[in-house]
């Protein structure tokens, strides 16, 4: 744990198995490391990420967490993702064109634990490049990614992914919910 937490703190890229699918993951706060991101996955700079957090209690470092989004992160029975709007404590780089940003509290223990050692929340992508189908398999994973990335957890090679992606909700500043993605 303590070699991937000195890749990610030097601006590293990895590859890890998530609580959806298979994922690119580098530190959010970093943006030397997401333009890394951005040019492994070819994907566009102005097009925002997941941002993944190991708790309830880090969620609301970053954003003003509604009731409502508290109920659908307890009764969802697969992992969610939820657009917020109210930003309390993060940079506006990580920030979509309107303001928002979309996080998941990850379930994964060993996405957790490095979050916890890396001490901030960790960008999460699936391992695809843009605008391909996301890998449901290690095979899948186009070799590119797999040679450019700074390190590929030994889990993802045995990982078997349970959801293809996590639902995804936008909790509007008048507390309409719109499914963005199931």
């Amino acid at each position: 744990m303590q070699q991937i937490t000195e890749i990610l703190q030097n601006s590293g890229v990895i590859l890890t198995p998530t609580d959806t699918t298979f994922g690119l993951s580098c530190l959010a706060f970093d943006q030397k490391a997401i333009v890394k991101l951005n040019q492994l996955k070819h994907r566009p700079d102005n097009k925002s990420y997941i941002l993944l957090v190991d708790s309830d209690a880090s969620l609301q470092k970053y954003v003003d967490v509604p009731d409502l989004a508290w109920d659908i992160i307890d009764l969802s029975e697969k992992p969610v993702t939820i657009v917020y709007e109210k930003i309390l404590e993060l940079p506006d780089f990580l920030l979509s064109p309107e303001g928002t940003i979309a996080i998941r509290v990850v379930k994964y223990p060993l996405l957790q634990r490095l979050i916890q050692r890396s001490k901030q929340p960790l960008i999460s992508t699936s391992a695809n490049i843009a605008g391909e189908a996301a890998p449901t398999n290690y095979q899948q994973i186009p070799n590119q990614i797999l040679e450019q990335v700074d390190y590929i957890m030994p889990e993802v090679e045995t990982f078997v992914p349970e959801f293809p992606s996590s639902s995804l909700i936008q909790i509007t500043h008048d507390f309409q919910v719109k499914v963005l993605r199931t």
